[in-house]
């Protein structure tokens, strides 16, 4: 009888014992924990994604219309420089491309008159093309004539000057698959030249030409 009224008593000790409930309450919250850091990481991660292509774009752009008076193959490898600069984080030049169009009016009137694609030029490993055109695009008709960019906000260049047109694709691979998927990050930034005497390029060293074909 001794011996079954112990074992009642430890039965009833363990029964009413709470020195094991944090341990399991946090066993059970850890994943949620996990899942919820490693979820806001890859997000912040993806935040800085988008923020970097934009920079690109924007930067690349702008940059192009400074070139003055002219601009040359030379400077497009400066903008590479730049790029790889921002993207360095991200492994832009491996995982994106850019596509940078010098936009002008065609020259031409009537039903033909419209915007050209008087040069292309690309950098980046991504298999990309430009959405809106290539090099020569709109050069005797008038199949630019809306410009470039997406419908309802089309970019045009005035007649006489020229505008800056930069599409940057970026491909996301997120650092913990099954938080987000991989995903396609793409900008768009236009800028107009500024104290240009030249729209063509030139290539006076001779320069390596970064032909987007």
């Amino acid at each position: 009888m001794l011996e079954f009224k112990n074992k009642s008593g430890i039965l009833s000790r363990l029964r009413h014992s709470d020195s094991g409930i944090a341990l399991t309450e946090f066993a059970l919250a850890l994943p949620v924990f996990i899942t919820l850091t490693v979820g806001g990481l890859e997000y912040a991660n993806l935040a800085t994604a988008h923020l970097r292509i934009s920079q690109i774009a924007m930067s690349v752009a702008d940059n192009a219309g400074r070139y003055d008076p002219s601009i040359d193959e030379s400077d497009i490898g400066e903008l590479i420089a730049a790029a790889e600069v921002v993207g360095d984080n991200l492994n832009f030049i491996a995982n994106g491309r850019v596509v940078l169009s010098s936009l002008q009016h065609n020259g031409l009137s009537d039903d033909d008159e419209g915007q050209v694609i008087n040069w292309q030029r690309c950098f980046g490993d991504l298999s990309v093309v430009s959405a809106y055109g290539v090099e020569n695009d709109g050069e005797t008709d008038d199949s630019l004539e809306d410009g470039m960019g997406e419908t309802g906000n089309k970019i045009v260049a005035a007649d006489g000057t020229a505008v800056m047109f930069v599409e940057v694709t970026y491909d996301y691979k997120p650092f913990f698959p099954g938080i987000i998927p991989a995903k396609q990050i793409r900008y768009e930034s236009a800028f107009n030249v500024r104290s240009r005497n030249s729209f063509d390029i030139t290539n006076v060293d001779n320069q390596p030409i970064n032909s987007c074909t």
